[in-house]
C-alpha cells in the first residue's frame, strides 16, 4: 500500500507538468513546423500551377511546329537555296552557284509557260462547275430528304476514293476506239473525239477527273455554312413573298460570301499543284503531258526537270515559281476578302 501511494502522481502534478514552460514550447515548434511544411507546399503546387498554365500551351503545339520545321520549313528553304545553283540529282551535294539563272531561264522557256497556261485552263475549267455544281448539291441537301445522310455520304464518296483508281477509270471513259464517252456520242451520231492528243479535249477530260472527286468535299463544306444561316432569315423573306429562287439568291449566297471566297482559293491552289491526275491520264508516257505537251501542268513540268531530265536546281526554281504564285493568290484573296467585309 506504501508502494502504490508513493507512484502515485496526483492530479495536479500532471496539469503541472503540461503547463510546464518546455512542453509548450515543443508543441509550438511542431506546429510552427507544420505550417511551414504546409506553407512550402502550398507554394510549390502554386508555382507548377503558374508552370503548367504558361508552358502547356506550348507544349501541346510544339509537335506541330517540330514536323512543320522538319517536313515543311527546311525543304522549302533547301529549295529555294538549291535554286540558286546548278545541281544534278544525281550528285546533289555539287552544287555550282548561278543566281538568278534558274529564274531568268524560265522567262524564256516555252515549255514553262506551256504548262502554266495549261495550269491556269485546267484550273477554270475545273473550279468553276465544281464550285458551282457543289452549290446546287448543298442547296438540295439543305431541305428535308429521306435518307439525307446516305446522300451526304455518297456525295463525299469520290473524295475517299484513290487518285489513282478514278483516273484510271476515267481514262477507260475517255478511250478512242472503247471508250464509253465516244460510245455515247455514237449513240447521238456525233463522231468519236481523240480526247487525249487534243488540246482542249485532253484538258476537258483532266477537268472531269478533278470536278468528280472534289465537289462532294465543297458540297459538304457549302452545306455546313448554309446549316449556320438563322432561320428567321428565310422566314422574313418568305413573309414578304420572296420564292425559293429568291430566298436563294437573296440570302443564301450573301451569307456565304465568306465560304464562297474560301472554296475559291483554295480550289485554285489545287488546280495550281494539279500532278496525279494529268500524269496517269498519259498513261505510260511519263511527265510530258500528252504527245505535244498539251495537257502538262506546273506540277507535272517539275517532275520532269527534277526527276526524268535530273536537273535539281530548274525544278527548285519551278517550285518557288509556284510558290510565287500561290502568294499572289493569297494576297488576292485577302484583298477581295476586305473588300467584301466592307461592303457588307
Amino acid at each position: 500500500m506504501a508502494g502504490d501511494a508513493t507512484t502515485a502522481v496526483p492530479s495536479g502534478w500532471q496539469e503541472g507538468a503540461a503547463a510546464l514552460p518546455g512542453a509548450g514550447y515543443d508543441d509550438g515548434n511542431r506546429r510552427r513546423r507544420d505550417r511551414e511544411r504546409e506553407d512550402r507546399e502550398r507554394e510549390r503546387r502554386g508555382r507548377w500551377h503558374r508552370w503548367d498554365t504558361r508552358w502547356s500551351p506550348y507544349a501541346f503545339v510544339a509537335p506541330f511546329f517540330l514536323f512543320f520545321a522538319v517536313f515543311g520549313l527546311f525543304p522549302l528553304l533547301y529549295t529555294g537555296w538549291a535554286s540558286l545553283h546548278r545541281v544534278e540529282l544525281t550528285a546533289p551535294g555539287d552544287m555550282e552557284w548561278v543566281g538568278l539563272h534558274n529564274f531568268s531561264r524560265l522567262l524564256g522557256d516555252s515549255f514553262f509557260w506551256n504548262a502554266l497556261r495549261n495550269t491556269v485552263t485546267i484550273g477554270l475549267l475545273s473550279t468553276v462547275p465544281q464550285l458551282l455544281i457543289a452549290l446546287g448539291v448543298a442547296h438540295l441537301l439543305n431541305h428535308r430528304l429521306r435518307g439525307s445522310t446516305f446522300f451526304r455520304v455518297a456525295v463525299l464518296t469520290p473524295y475517299a476514293t484513290s487518285v489513282a483508281a478514278a483516273t484510271l477509270v476515267f481514262v477507260l471513259l475517255f478511250g478512242r476506239d472503247h471508250g464509253m464517252i465516244n460510245w455515247g456520242l455514237g449513240l447521238a451520231g456525233l463522231g468519236a473525239v481523240d480526247w487525249q492528243n487534243g488540246t482542249w479535249t485532253s484538258q476537258l477530260a483532266v477537268s472531269t477527273i478533278v470536278v468528280w472527286r472534289w465537289t462532294g468535299y465543297n458540297a459538304l463544306i457549302y452545306l455546313a455554312a448554309m446549316r449556320s444561316i438563322p432561320d428567321e432569315l428565310y422566314e422574313s423573306a418568305e413573309l414578304d413573298g420572296a420564292s425559293r429562287l429568291q430566298q436563294f439568291r437573296h440570302v443564301t449566297l450573301p451569307s456565304l460570301r465568306p465560304t464562297i471566297l474560301f472554296t475559291c482559293v483554295v480550289s485554285t491552289i489545287g488546280a495550281t499543284q494539279l500532278f496525279g491526275e494529268p500524269l496517269l491520264f498519259n498513261g505510260g508516257a511519263g511527265a510530258t503531258g500528252g504527245s505535244d505537251h498539251q495537257f502538262q501542268t506546273l506540277g507535272l513540268y517539275l517532275y520532269e526537270q527534277g526527276w526524268v531530265n535530273l536537273h535539281l536546281g530548274r525544278a527548285s526554281a519551278i517550285a518557288w515559281a509556284m510558290f510565287l504564285i500561290l502568294l499572289v493568290i493569297g494576297a488576292l484573296n485577302r484583298l477581295v476578302a476586305r473588300r467584301l467585309r466592307r461592303s457588307s
